[in-house]
């Protein structure tokens, strides 16, 4: 069975959820096979954020550090930087960082996420992906030309199609899927092993 965790390195709520994810990894049943889905949140603009929508995530990440406690976000990220909501560039470069090295793939996402949300960095911006990359051990120039290529772009549109195929339309969204059916499987932000039960239920 693969259970696919559904994801963007710009979502919030993915964020608050990593530490629940950690422990859901390291205690799931042999035969299940974690796999991660990038979802796209939101397709590249090089237009500023509106004010109104500024206000709404400054809101979200209030309400993230309520329900998810321990949670952290630098909100100086609202002043040094020009936010847009343009997260594909963030989802290719995790695609960019596997194809140079497939285990940089979870440390380029856990590195932007900390770069955005920790040190108010934009990872809307392809020169602050590119330095992360180099922070990583990546190959900088190699970096660069993939996350600007077409085969990037296209390996993150066909994992947009199969988010969409599975029904997903929320991040981030657990699917647990067998040869025959998928099964959505219920979140809890501060308990994985609420999690597991239900993942467990359908053994």
């Amino acid at each position: 069975m693969i259970l696919y965790y559904i994801h963007d390195p710009m979502c919030s709520w993915c964020w608050g959820f990593k530490p629940v994810l950690e422990q859901l990894q390291s205690n799931l049943p042999s035969e299940i096979k974690i796999k991660f889905l990038l979802g796209g949140l939101a397709p590249d603009t090089n237009k500023p954020m509106p004010d109104t929508m500024r206000s709404q995530i400054i809101s979200t990440w209030k309400n993230i550090q309520k329900t998810i406690p321990g949670t952290q976000f630098n909100y100086e990220f609202w002043d040094k930087c020009t936010p847009k909501r343009s997260t594909y560039p963030s989802c290719r470069a995790v695609l960019s960082a596997a194809k140079q090295q497939q285990s940089k793939s979870f440390e380029m996402l856990t590195a932007i996420q900390e770069a955005y949300y920790l040190h108010a960095l934009n990872p809307s911006e392809i020169s602050t992906l590119n330095d992360i990359a180099g922070s990583i051990g990546l190959n900088t120039t190699t970096f660069n030309n993939d996350i600007t290529s077409e085969e990037i772009d296209k390996q993150l549109n066909s994992e947009i199609s199969m988010t969409r195929n599975l029904g997903v339309d929320s991040f981030p969204s657990l699917i647990l899927k067998d040869e025959k059916k998928q099964y959505p499987i219920a979140l809890d932000y501060n308990h994985s092993d609420i999690i597991l039960d239900h993942i467990e239920s359908f053994l």
